[in-house]
């Protein structure tokens, strides 16, 4: 069963400042600041919302289809795709632009300065939905505000279930817009900092907010997740990590989740319990795209965690 994808896909590169950042910089001469810093470790990681949860979505065997738009870059991001065999069906390249990436230094305290181009993303209004033929669900993640504003009213046009995953776009939504998605999604999902967000830029109640949809799913990290559907409040339970290395991509794996559970038809209690799970595994890699569990580990996991059979 497909799903649609609609979001960024982007480059990560991260680097590594091997000391402390206060130590290299002045406060009494913050206002001029001009500093370099050696970085002798650096990796790229695939990234972008898109690219994250249909790699989650893929190893559980869903079938995910990515809309986004794309740089002349993007040779390696599409050699990956080609062979996880992912659709690229409607992933648009853009003369001219680099693909969307973020350009991460991190210090010893674990404190970031980072620069992110949107590049091509910039231009994810121009692929429509009706370019996306047979799809059963759909998910709008963060990506180009104009394109994320369009693809919600093409993929309610064209009648099908999505789920509103606004993230880090969130800050360039009006409170009219997000009263405007909430409207024709039929679930959303957010972390706690984006639920008080969301109650914030539209002056309505976290309660209010949900009943605009089927389900409203709320993350809180170590302490689990929160379901609210049809007048009730479905507690998950978190799952203990193997370790905690890189929460980047986390919510990702745990939307991810979400999708392979609805778009098998299982409870919310069993939906919300993989999500968990996926998040769990995905911390304990570096990068969004590394942890690669097999249907066998996640059997196993998630019978460890709730003592269910998860296939």
């Amino acid at each position: 069963m497909q799903t649609l994808i609609c979001g960024s896909l982007a480059y990560d590169t991260i680097m590594v400042f091997p000391d402390r950042f206060k130590n290299h910089i002045l406060p009494e001469k913050i206002h001029m600041l001009s500093v370099a810093f050696l970085v002798p470790e650096m990796r790229r990681e695939w990234g972008g919302t898109a690219g994250n949860i249909a790699y989650n979505l893929k190893l559980l065997g869903g079938d995910p289809m990515i809309m986004a738009t794309v740089g002349e870059d993007f040779g390696p991001y599409a050699a990956r795709l080609d062979h996880m065999q992912i659709s690229r069906q409607c992933i648009r390249q853009i003369p001219d632009t680099f693909t969307a990436q973020a350009f991460i230094t991190t210090d010893l305290d674990d404190n970031q300065i980072t620069a992110f181009h949107p590049g091509a993303m910039n231009f994810s209004h121009l692929n429509h939905v009706a370019d996306a033929a047979g799809t059963r669900y759909g998910i709008i993640a963060p990506d180009g505000r104009d394109g994320m504003l369009q693809h919600a009213q093409e993929i309610l046009q064209a009648g099908i279930p999505y789920l509103f995953d606004p993230g880090q776009g969130l800050p360039m939504l009006t409170g009219e817009e997000i009263l405007s998605f909430l409207s024709g999604a039929s679930y959303f999902a957010v972390n706690d900092y984006e639920a008080e967000l969301l109650v914030e830029k539209t002056q309505k109640s976290l309660a209010e907010l949900a009943s605009h949809v089927e389900a409203a799913i709320v993350t809180r990290g170590a302490e689990g997740s929160t379901i609210y559907t049809e007048g009730t409040e479905i507690s998950i339970p978190p799952v203990t990590p193997e370790a905690i290395v890189d929460p980047t991509g986390c919510g990702d794996a745990y939307r991810a989740g979400l999708l392979f559970g609805l778009s098998q038809g299982w409870s919310w209690a069993k939906t919300g319990r993989l999500a968990s799970l996926m998040g769990s595994i995905k911390i304990a890699s570096r990068g969004g795209q590394n942890h690669a569990p097999s249907p066998a580990d996640l059997e196993q996991k998630f019978k460890a965690a709730f003592g269910e059979s998860l296939f």
